[in-house]
């Protein structure tokens, strides 16, 4: 089976590879297909966004693709960042600025729970997709600490955990993660579609399911 990726990061590339155990599978990516135009993530949600670049991606190259999008959601901060994550400070925001915008925000709260989420997409080549998702609980730290990772990760401490994502190694994270369970259930939902290369969906999938 050819699968494409919606990503033109080789780093997340090789992780998504290697979370999704899929023998004799090809994977393909965005970046194969340099012609084609930046699928612009406006939806309101991850579900939105993920779907949006799932199916804009199978359609342009007739293949099935899978996308992903994720957020950190506060609950003193009614969800936010969330799907605004990547851009929490404005559009040209660095993870430094997101990270320092999320300590303010929080400033005086006593509840930091907050838990990150990724929503995984799979999409035909005529646009029928389905989607589910993987979660970390945890909260937000007082301050940044550790080295590792991207994004939130210094700030975000996983429940029952000691460590930050930052301060963790990539394999004790990767058992943890959200992006890691989000794959693994997709794994397990489109088992039968991941075993050879399906014409279209089996009879028991409904698009835009998801869960």
């Amino acid at each position: 089976m050819k699968l494409v990726v919606a990503t033109r990061n080789p780093d997340k590339l090789s992780e998504i590879r290697a979370l999704l155990d899929l023998p004799g599978t090809e994977f393909l990516s965005a970046m194969d297909f340099p012609n084609l135009s930046e699928v612009e993530e406006d939806g309101d949600t991850l579900e939105a966004n993920a779907i949006k670049k799932a199916v804009t991606l199978s359609g342009c190259v007739r293949l099935w693709a899978i996308a992903d999008d994720t957020g950190l959601e506060v609950e003193a901060l009614n969800g936010a960042p969330g799907v605004y994550s990547a851009r929490f400070s404005g559009a040209d925001a660095t993870y430094d600025d997101n990270n320092a915008k999320l300590l303010s925000s929080l400033k005086g709260h006593r509840n930091r729970k907050a838990r990150f989420r990724t929503v995984v997409a799979l999409s035909d080549p005529i646009g029928q997709s389905q989607w589910v998702q993987g979660e970390c609980p945890g909260v937000v730290v007082e301050e940044m600490r550790g080295c590792n990772g991207f994004g939130y990760d210094p700030l975000f401490q996983p429940d029952g955990q000691s460590l930050t994502f930052s301060e963790m190694d990539t394999r004790t994270k990767h058992t943890l993660s959200h992006r890691a369970r989000a794959f693994a259930r997709a794994q397990e939902a489109w088992a039968s579609l991941f075993s050879g290369q399906p014409a279209t969906w089996p009879e028991w999938c409904k698009s835009g399911d998801g869960d």
